[in-house]
């Protein structure tokens, strides 16, 4: 074999290769769709929609009319003792219920009250803080106050030694 002939054959299985990885990837979702396409064309859907004369379905009422008056409420209302068992029942339910709604309510009153004490907390430090604030103001204040007094000072000394180097004859810049 010539070595044209073995790159010609190398080429094929690459190509062949090719194809067929594609196909493995592409393959599934075009048979499905390919498949979905025939279902279109099903000579069974093309048919007419069936007819039929069925009569219309029996109601409860007309099957057992005494059925469709019964409800929960009036179940075991002619036993004295059935009855005497459901209202048992009832107030226990109802006392149950009281208790989950007690329950709700005081673990909401702790929540609040734990809030409440945290904001009491955060509000109080920050009034420390504004304190502070406050006192290092009215210092800073007052050492602008007597730096400014200091100041004006400094300038009517210098204006009168000024004066009295102008009368003995300096002359400045």
């Amino acid at each position: 074999m010539s070595r044209r002939s073995s790159g010609t054959m190398l080429r094929a299985c690459l190509v062949i290769f090719a194809v067929v990885s594609a196909l493995g990837v592409c393959g599934p979702s075009l048979y499905w769709r390919f498949k979905k396409t025939l279902r279109f064309v099903d000579p069974k859907s093309s048919c007419a929609p069936c007819i039929c004369d069925c009569p219309p379905p029996l109601s409860l009422l007309k099957i057992a009319p005494g059925l469709a008056n019964l409800s929960v409420t009036d179940c075991g209302s002619n036993d004295p003792d059935m009855k005497q068992e459901m209202e048992k029942q009832f107030m226990d339910l109802l006392s149950e219920e009281l208790k989950l709604q007690e329950a709700v309510a005081e673990e909401h009153a702790r929540h609040m009250n734990i809030t409440f004490g945290e904001a009491k907390r955060v509000a109080s430090q920050y009034q420390r803080e504004a304190e502070k604030c406050i006192a290092a103001t009215e210092t800073c204040e007052g050492a602008r106050e007597r730096e400014e007094a200091l100041l004006i000072k400094e300038r009517k000394i210098t204006t009168v030694w000024e004066q009295r180097a102008r009368q003995m004859g300096w002359e400045g810049e």
